[in-house]
């Protein structure tokens, strides 16, 4: 059986997209999409995949929307959020706390990495996230999704907004700009501070199948998590989540997802996944 298939190149896929892991009973044809996300669009207003990896904040506001997909319990990115976060510190020092009523730009208010910073910002520095001015450059893959910020001019680009002082800050990107500084200073020790708090890793990217193939063949669904955990066991640097890590990490997103109002109401873990893909924990 042939499936169509979106998987970006990471660690944990690599030994599948370079053949070296296969099946007897599916072949994966893998579209190319570079970067990946630019794929999410097309699998959630199309169904375009049979297979696709997917930005979890995605994901769930997919489900709130009744789009035909479910999740499988296979992890292609996770990472700490705190380096991802710039200010320009020609306009002086800025603290995470001291974002309240500035003008921070982000690719899309919908990205993850901008839902867990968000998140962080919120519950563990007290901002007020409504005080901001949101400024986004990309609609949300979910096209029912109601965006309210303010977009930026058209082909402008963010990290320049952000050196051109148009910007107090901007979520969701690294730069190596002489005058753009980490929004949190000691990244790694945030990080590691956060994790002791938490007791999370923050989910990034996990899988989808088409809720028609769970439906129609679920032996090919088995297979598939099959082949996403073969070429993930070859790789020392694919993210290792036990069944009890990932239902954390999933519930803080949700968490968060709730509170930044992307998603109604805050889904049980259970609810992300169906009867098949369930019983693959």
């Amino acid at each position: 059986m042939r499936l169509r298939t979106l998987l970006g190149d990471h660690p944990c896929t690599a030994a599948l997209k370079n053949g070296s892991i296969r099946s007897d009973s599916v072949t994966l044809d893998f579209a190319d999409y570079s970067p990946t996300h630019k794929g999410f669009k097309p699998m959630v207003r199309e169904q375009a995949f049979d297979v696709s990896e997917m930005a979890i904040v995605t994901y769930l506001m997919a489900k709130s929307f009744g789009k035909p997909m479910v999740l499988l319990p296979s992890v292609v990115m996770a990472r700490f959020q705190h380096t991802f976060a710039l200010y320009n510190a020609r306009a002086g020092t800025l603290t995470p706390a001291g974002l309240n009523n500035k003008r921070v730009g982000i690719r899309s208010f919908t990205t993850t990495t901008g839902a867990w910073l968000r998140g962080i910002l919120a519950n563990d520095y007290g901002v007020d996230l409504d005080s901001i001015d949101w400024v986004t450059f990309e609609d949300a893959h979910v096209a029912e999704f109601r965006d309210t910020t303010v977009r930026a001019p058209q082909g402008r680009q963010i990290v320049q907004m952000l050196v051109d002082g148009e910007l107090d800050a901007v979520l969701g990107e690294k730069s190596e700009h002489p005058d753009l500084k980490p929004l949190f200073p000691e990244a790694a020790a945030e990080e590691r501070s956060w994790f002791a708090k938490h007791g999370v890793m923050p989910i990034n990217h996990m899988v989808v199948v088409s809720q028609k193939l769970s439906d129609t063949n679920p032996d090919a669904v088995r297979e598939v998590h099959r082949l996403l955990d073969a070429s993930a066991a070859t790789s020392p640097a694919a993210p290792r989540f036990n069944a009890e890590e990932m239902r954390r990490s999933l519930q803080l997103i949700i968490h968060y997802c709730t509170q930044q109002k992307l998603i109604p109401r805050a889904f049980a873990v259970d609810e992300l996944f169906d009867d098949v893909t369930r019983a693959l924990w």
